[in-house]
């Protein structure tokens, strides 16, 4: 066994997922046994096995990725409850093994995977969605660009036809759920050095948080970067569409009609909302100028964060 043969073996053995119980696979998914495999590279000790020497980075590796995966859902672990977590997001990696250098894009697909697996989290299937969705986009919302905002001059020189680009960092959510309540209660109960899951290695031990109560209710919600903290703004409906629409490219017209599609509203509080919608997000600096103006206005994101 050359050096290549070598780091291709230990590689594929140290990233081979776990079982449930968080052990070193007896044996591979070609039926050979893993202590015989460990065997041939791997020397024992006077205290361990090849076996066991082998299983420490296997359990380490995925110590490690479990952990980047947890820390970035706090709230859905606190929904969930740690057991029910734990198997959530090995089951996840099982299926979404990390494939880049880095580990800020593990959770990525996490989400939308969830949607499929109703019966990893039970009756709070829906809740617990809603909660990924927006731990994620405040994941997006720090990282993301920041680019020049438009001017009053800039806003001045629109039509109806015109188009608007939105900031990169603004996430927009559609939710079933008010999650933002019980996302902010687990953020602000939890020290940020301490946003990480204890799962996999020992068990925190301390007092449950206590989580505020949501009831079914449609939220909308504009998760954004303001200076250097990430705020959840509650947005009505018709914002929601708007500014949507606007983000898929959509003439401003043609946004505004169909964000108040079918609803009964005189022409005077139409107007009004909109007015509304415009200043807010004019004021937050959420309309930015097109892609080839800002090529040389990309911000760099901070690296601090608070929830309001």
């Amino acid at each position: 066994m050359n050096l290549l043969e070598l780091q291709r073996r230990m590689s594929q053995d140290v990233m081979r997922p776990l079982t449930t119980d968080f052990e070193m696979q007896a044996s591979t998914e070609q039926g050979l046994q893993t202590a015989e495999i460990a065997s041939r590279y791997i020397k024992p000790n006077s205290r361990l096995t090849s076996f066991e020497r082998l299983e420490i980075y296997n359990r380490q590796y995925w110590f490690r990725v479990i952990a980047a995966v947890s820390e970035d859902f706090p709230a859905l672990n606190a929904v969930l409850g740690q057991e029910k977590f734990d198997a959530l997001v090995l089951a996840y990696l099982r299926e979404n093994p990390s494939t880049s250098f880095s580990l800020r894009n593990l959770g990525a697909r996490l989400p939308g995977w969830l949607a499929s697996y109703p019966k990893l989290a039970g009756p709070q299937h829906a809740l617990a969605v809603d909660i990924a969705r927006l731990e994620w986009a405040y994941i997006e919302a720090f990282d993301g660009a920041s680019l020049a905002p438009l001017s009053w001059q800039d806003f001045a020189g629109l039509g109806s036809d015109s188009t608007l680009r939105l900031q990169p960092h603004l996430q927009l959510l559609d939710l079933q759920y008010p999650v933002d309540e019980v996302v902010l209660a687990v953020h602000k109960a939890t020290p940020e050095i301490d946003i990480v899951s204890s799962a996999v290695s020992e068990r925190r031990q301390g007092s449950h948080l206590r989580l505020p109560t949501v009831n079914r209710s449609s939220t909308y919600l504009a998760v954004h970067r303001f200076g250097d903290s990430v705020y959840y703004r509650r947005i009505e409906r018709e914002e929601f569409l708007l500014l949507a629409d606007l983000g898929d490219g959509d003439s401003i017209a043609t946004a505004i009609e169909r964000a108040f599609e079918g609803r009964k509203v005189t022409p005077e509080q139409q107007a009004a909302s909109i007015q509304d919608y415009f200043a807010h997000a004019s004021e937050l600096g959420w309309f930015c100028l097109p892609a080839a103006t800002n090529e040389q206005n990309l911000a760099e994101p901070t690296f601090t964060s608070t929830e309001n």
